[in-house]
């Protein structure tokens, strides 16, 4: 059991992103970190240092907030968010030394390492490539030309494909359908009955697990 100042749990880290032409904010980061553990006592100032490990809670609150900065600005610049990815795995570098859980590629597939390290990863540059098409060539032009935008999104899950053909535990594909599942199966509901079995067929081929989930995109 923790001590007094002592703390462990499993967070939900979730950001999200507006869609240009709406009043709907599309989820860019859903992620589960199960290796959450920090001391804190309260009034303790919160120390963070770029250059340097200070504590293991102000070392994760600055890694999340350079994430999300990165994939917002992902989703609008292509590549947009590589210098907030950077500081991301400058924290990651830092932390390692501390042997707190969540920070070494030993550990798990899931974890803060493989997250950034995944996004960094040259050999998986489409995903960061694919979350600029999804958000600007896709929700951002949904409402004025909606068959353009599926087009452009079935390109998308193209890609994604390609990257878990490279490595199928990829945490990066495993966060985008964690983020996006339940928002392309509404994009992928309606429209041309063509484009929406290709959809089908690439989700089921990427996340068969939740085929029974995705049936509702041909189901009309």
């Amino acid at each position: 059991m923790p001590t007094i100042g002592s703390f462990a749990a499993t967070v939900q880290i979730q950001a999200a992103r507006p869609v240009y032409s709406s009043n709907y904010e599309s989820i860019i980061l859903n992620f589960a970190d199960r290796d959450w553990t920090f001391q804190y006592v309260q009034s303790l100032p919160l120390d963070f240092n770029d250059n340097a490990y200070t504590s293991n809670l102000t070392s994760m609150l600055a890694f999340y907030a350079d994430i999300i900065l990165g994939m917002d600005y992902d989703t609008f610049e292509e590549s947009g968010g590589t210098r907030f990815y950077q500081k991301a795995q400058n924290i990651v570098t830092n932390a390692t030394q501390s042997g707190r859980p969540g920070w070494s590629s030993l550990e798990s597939n899931r974890n803060r390492f493989w997250l950034i390290e995944n996004l960094m990863n040259q050999r998986m540059v489409n995903m960061r490539k694919g979350m600029y098409m999804y958000h600007r060539h896709g929700l951002d032009i949904y409402q004025d030309q909606p068959d353009e935008a599926q087009k452009n999104i079935l390109e998308v899950l193209k890609r994604v494909s390609a990257v878990r053909k490279v490595d199928p535990e990829a945490i990066i594909v495993i966060a985008f359908l964690d983020a996006k599942r339940d928002e392309l199966v509404n994009i992928f509901s309606t429209g041309n009955i063509q484009i929406r079995r290709d959809a089908y067929n690439l989700l089921v081929e990427i996340d068969p697990s939740k085929r029974d989930k995705y049936s509702r995109i041909i189901s009309n």
